[in-house]
Protein backbone atom coordinates (compact mmCIF):
# COMPACT_ATOMS: atom_id res chain seq x y z
CA UNK A 1 0.00 0.00 0.00
CA UNK A 2 1.19 3.49 -0.65
CA UNK A 3 2.36 5.58 1.94
CA UNK A 4 1.33 8.93 -0.49
CA UNK A 5 -0.62 11.04 2.15
CA UNK A 6 -4.59 10.96 1.28
CA UNK A 7 -6.23 14.59 1.00
CA UNK A 8 -9.18 15.09 3.58
CA UNK A 9 -11.11 17.72 3.00
CA UNK A 10 -13.22 18.15 5.97
CA UNK A 11 -14.69 20.59 8.63
CA UNK A 12 -15.31 19.21 12.22
CA UNK A 13 -18.97 17.96 12.14
CA UNK A 14 -20.57 14.64 13.05
CA UNK A 15 -19.75 13.76 8.94
CA UNK A 16 -16.11 14.74 9.47
CA UNK A 17 -15.70 13.01 12.26
CA UNK A 18 -16.66 9.67 10.60
CA UNK A 19 -13.66 9.82 8.01
CA UNK A 20 -11.31 11.30 10.52
CA UNK A 21 -11.63 8.40 12.41
CA UNK A 22 -11.47 5.98 9.68
CA UNK A 23 -8.14 7.61 9.19
CA UNK A 24 -6.98 7.20 12.25
CA UNK A 25 -8.35 3.59 12.86
CA UNK A 26 -6.75 2.28 9.36
CA UNK A 27 -3.55 3.87 10.44
CA UNK A 28 -3.88 5.58 6.82
CA UNK A 29 -1.48 8.70 6.15
CA UNK A 30 -3.71 11.97 5.73
CA UNK A 31 -3.48 16.06 5.28
CA UNK A 32 -6.31 17.77 6.18
CA UNK A 33 -7.66 20.71 3.97
CA UNK A 34 -10.19 22.68 6.07
CA UNK A 35 -13.58 23.67 4.33
CA UNK A 36 -15.19 26.48 6.96
CA UNK A 37 -18.65 25.70 5.84
CA UNK A 38 -19.84 28.82 7.66
CA UNK A 39 -17.73 30.91 5.50
CA UNK A 40 -18.93 29.34 2.00
CA UNK A 41 -15.72 27.16 1.39
CA UNK A 42 -18.14 24.33 0.41
CA UNK A 43 -19.16 26.38 -2.52
CA UNK A 44 -15.41 26.85 -4.06
CA UNK A 45 -15.32 25.85 -7.47
CA UNK A 46 -11.95 23.65 -6.84
CA UNK A 47 -13.81 22.05 -3.83
CA UNK A 48 -17.12 21.50 -6.24
CA UNK A 49 -14.80 19.64 -8.70
CA UNK A 50 -13.80 17.00 -5.74
CA UNK A 51 -17.44 17.08 -4.10
CA UNK A 52 -20.61 17.95 -5.91
CA UNK A 53 -22.92 18.20 -3.52
CA UNK A 54 -20.71 20.42 -1.89
CA UNK A 55 -20.74 19.07 1.36
CA UNK A 56 -17.98 17.76 3.61
CA UNK A 57 -16.49 15.06 4.26
CA UNK A 58 -14.57 14.30 0.64
CA UNK A 59 -10.84 12.67 0.23
CA UNK A 60 -8.46 12.62 -2.85
CA UNK A 61 -6.12 9.61 -2.12
CA UNK A 62 -3.24 9.31 -5.15
CA UNK A 63 -3.33 6.24 -4.91
CA UNK A 64 -6.54 5.11 -6.01
CA UNK A 65 -7.67 2.22 -7.90
CA UNK A 66 -4.52 0.74 -10.64
CA UNK A 67 -2.54 3.12 -8.63
CA UNK A 68 -4.54 6.06 -10.12
CA UNK A 69 -5.47 8.89 -8.48
CA UNK A 70 -9.26 9.06 -6.94
CA UNK A 71 -11.75 11.57 -5.69
CA UNK A 72 -14.47 10.17 -3.06
CA UNK A 73 -17.65 12.47 -1.99
CA UNK A 74 -20.20 11.27 0.97
CA UNK A 75 -19.28 9.71 4.01
CA UNK A 76 -20.21 6.15 3.35
CA UNK A 77 -18.94 5.55 0.08
CA UNK A 78 -15.49 7.18 1.96
CA UNK A 79 -15.94 4.38 4.84
CA UNK A 80 -16.73 1.72 2.06
CA UNK A 81 -13.66 2.71 0.16
CA UNK A 82 -10.92 3.07 2.90
CA UNK A 83 -12.21 -0.20 4.36
CA UNK A 84 -11.50 -2.48 0.78
CA UNK A 85 -8.43 -0.20 0.13
CA UNK A 86 -7.64 -1.45 3.76
CA UNK A 87 -8.86 -4.78 4.12
CA UNK A 88 -10.11 -3.67 7.41
CA UNK A 89 -13.19 -3.12 9.21
CA UNK A 90 -15.69 -4.41 6.77
CA UNK A 91 -16.05 -7.89 8.09
CA UNK A 92 -14.09 -11.23 7.53
CA UNK A 93 -16.43 -13.02 5.68
CA UNK A 94 -20.03 -12.26 3.37
CA UNK A 95 -22.09 -12.39 6.05
CA UNK A 96 -20.19 -10.05 8.39
CA UNK A 97 -20.40 -7.83 5.10
CA UNK A 98 -23.70 -7.92 4.54
CA UNK A 99 -24.25 -7.18 8.90
CA UNK A 100 -21.84 -4.19 8.63
CA UNK A 101 -23.54 -2.78 5.00
CA UNK A 102 -26.76 -2.88 6.36
CA UNK A 103 -26.31 -1.12 9.81
CA UNK A 104 -23.87 1.46 7.47
CA UNK A 105 -26.97 1.98 5.40
CA UNK A 106 -29.08 2.27 8.51
CA UNK A 107 -26.94 5.29 9.84
CA UNK A 108 -26.49 6.80 6.12
CA UNK A 109 -30.64 6.76 5.95
CA UNK A 110 -31.70 7.24 9.32
CA UNK A 111 -29.28 8.18 12.48
CA UNK A 112 -27.73 11.05 10.56
CA UNK A 113 -30.69 12.63 8.52
CA UNK A 114 -32.59 12.52 11.77
CA UNK A 115 -30.15 13.30 14.36
CA UNK A 116 -29.21 16.67 12.03
CA UNK A 117 -32.63 17.64 11.53
CA UNK A 118 -33.14 17.17 15.59
CA UNK A 119 -30.04 19.19 16.07
CA UNK A 120 -31.13 21.49 13.09
CA UNK A 121 -34.79 22.55 15.22
CA UNK A 122 -33.89 22.69 18.71
CA UNK A 123 -30.65 24.80 17.97
CA UNK A 124 -30.57 26.81 15.00
CA UNK A 125 -33.72 27.14 13.56
CA UNK A 126 -34.78 31.14 13.96
CA UNK A 127 -38.59 29.80 14.40
CA UNK A 128 -39.66 27.52 17.03
CA UNK A 129 -41.80 24.55 15.87
CA UNK A 130 -42.87 22.23 18.06
CA UNK A 131 -44.22 20.01 15.82
CA UNK A 132 -40.68 19.94 14.00
CA UNK A 133 -38.77 19.47 17.35
CA UNK A 134 -40.81 16.84 18.21
CA UNK A 135 -41.28 14.85 15.18
CA UNK A 136 -37.34 14.81 14.49
CA UNK A 137 -36.44 14.83 18.39
CA UNK A 138 -38.81 11.41 18.76
CA UNK A 139 -37.42 9.68 15.95
CA UNK A 140 -34.08 9.85 16.78
CA UNK A 141 -35.14 8.07 19.96
CA UNK A 142 -36.64 5.56 18.03
CA UNK A 143 -33.47 5.06 16.44
CA UNK A 144 -31.65 4.69 19.40
CA UNK A 145 -33.88 2.41 20.69
CA UNK A 146 -32.95 0.06 18.15
CA UNK A 147 -29.49 0.50 18.36
CA UNK A 148 -29.82 -0.44 22.17
CA UNK A 149 -32.03 -3.52 20.92
CA UNK A 150 -28.96 -4.43 18.89
CA UNK A 151 -26.61 -3.97 20.98
CA UNK A 152 -28.17 -5.88 23.87
CA UNK A 153 -26.61 -8.99 21.49
CA UNK A 154 -23.58 -7.83 20.03
CA UNK A 155 -20.70 -5.99 21.16
CA UNK A 156 -20.40 -3.40 18.54
CA UNK A 157 -23.01 -2.61 16.36
CA UNK A 158 -22.73 -5.24 13.48
CA UNK A 159 -21.38 -8.03 15.58
CA UNK A 160 -18.35 -9.36 17.39
CA UNK A 161 -15.69 -6.68 15.48
CA UNK A 162 -15.31 -2.79 15.40
CA UNK A 163 -16.84 -1.23 12.26
CA UNK A 164 -17.35 1.37 9.83
CA UNK A 165 -20.85 1.03 11.10
CA UNK A 166 -19.80 2.22 14.48
CA UNK A 167 -16.98 4.96 12.90
CA UNK A 168 -20.51 6.09 11.06
CA UNK A 169 -22.83 5.83 14.03
CA UNK A 170 -20.72 7.04 17.11
CA UNK A 171 -19.70 10.79 15.68
CA UNK A 172 -23.87 11.42 15.67
CA UNK A 173 -25.03 9.79 18.61
CA UNK A 174 -22.56 10.54 21.29
CA UNK A 175 -23.72 13.98 20.90
CA UNK A 176 -26.86 12.78 22.26
CA UNK A 177 -27.35 15.53 25.39
CA UNK A 178 -27.63 18.36 22.64
CA UNK A 179 -30.24 15.96 20.54
CA UNK A 180 -32.19 16.23 24.23
CA UNK A 181 -32.35 12.46 24.50
CA UNK A 182 -31.60 9.73 27.79
CA UNK A 183 -29.52 6.62 28.00
CA UNK A 184 -31.92 5.66 30.79
CA UNK A 185 -33.48 3.10 29.40
CA UNK A 186 -30.75 2.76 27.14
CA UNK A 187 -28.00 0.51 28.91
CA UNK A 188 -26.67 -1.63 25.73
CA UNK A 189 -26.24 2.02 23.71
CA UNK A 190 -24.49 3.87 26.74
CA UNK A 191 -22.00 0.95 26.97
CA UNK A 192 -21.23 0.96 23.61
CA UNK A 193 -20.90 5.21 23.38
CA UNK A 194 -17.78 4.40 26.04
CA UNK A 195 -16.32 1.58 24.15
CA UNK A 196 -16.04 3.41 20.93
CA UNK A 197 -14.79 6.77 23.18
CA UNK A 198 -12.28 4.31 24.48
CA UNK A 199 -10.65 3.64 21.41
CA UNK A 200 -7.65 6.07 20.58
CA UNK A 201 -8.23 5.77 16.77
CA UNK A 202 -11.86 7.54 17.90
CA UNK A 203 -10.37 9.67 20.56
CA UNK A 204 -8.17 11.51 18.20
CA UNK A 205 -10.39 11.18 15.10
CA UNK A 206 -12.98 13.29 16.93
CA UNK A 207 -10.84 15.87 18.16
CA UNK A 208 -9.26 16.92 14.83
CA UNK A 209 -9.39 20.61 14.85
CA UNK A 210 -12.13 20.38 17.11
CA UNK A 211 -11.78 23.39 18.41
CA UNK A 212 -12.81 25.23 15.69
CA UNK A 213 -16.87 23.77 16.26
CA UNK A 214 -18.69 26.93 17.30
CA UNK A 215 -20.27 24.17 20.05
CA UNK A 216 -17.32 23.32 21.31
CA UNK A 217 -17.55 24.83 24.69
CA UNK A 218 -20.88 23.31 25.12
CA UNK A 219 -19.79 20.11 24.20
CA UNK A 220 -17.04 20.19 26.58
CA UNK A 221 -19.04 18.75 29.67
CA UNK A 222 -20.34 15.69 28.44
CA UNK A 223 -17.03 14.56 26.21
CA UNK A 224 -14.90 14.92 29.10
CA UNK A 225 -17.08 13.02 30.97
CA UNK A 226 -17.12 10.48 27.90
CA UNK A 227 -13.77 10.08 27.15
CA UNK A 228 -12.83 10.20 30.84
CA UNK A 229 -10.35 13.02 30.61
CA UNK A 230 -9.62 16.74 29.85
CA UNK A 231 -10.12 17.54 26.59
CA UNK A 232 -6.16 18.83 26.29
CA UNK A 233 -5.02 15.40 27.52
CA UNK A 234 -6.54 13.49 25.03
Amino acid sequence: MSSAPIDLYYWPTPNGFKISIALEEMGLPYRTHLIPIGKGAQFAPEFLKISPNNKIPAIVDPDGPDGAPISIFESGAILLYLARKTGRFLGETERARVAVEQWLMWQMGGVGPMAGQTHHFLKFAKQDIPYAKDRYRSETARLYGVLDTQLADNEWIAGDAFSIADMATWPWAHLWVGQEQTLDDKPHFARWLKACAARPGVRRGRMLEAKLRPSYEADRPSLEALFGAKLEDI
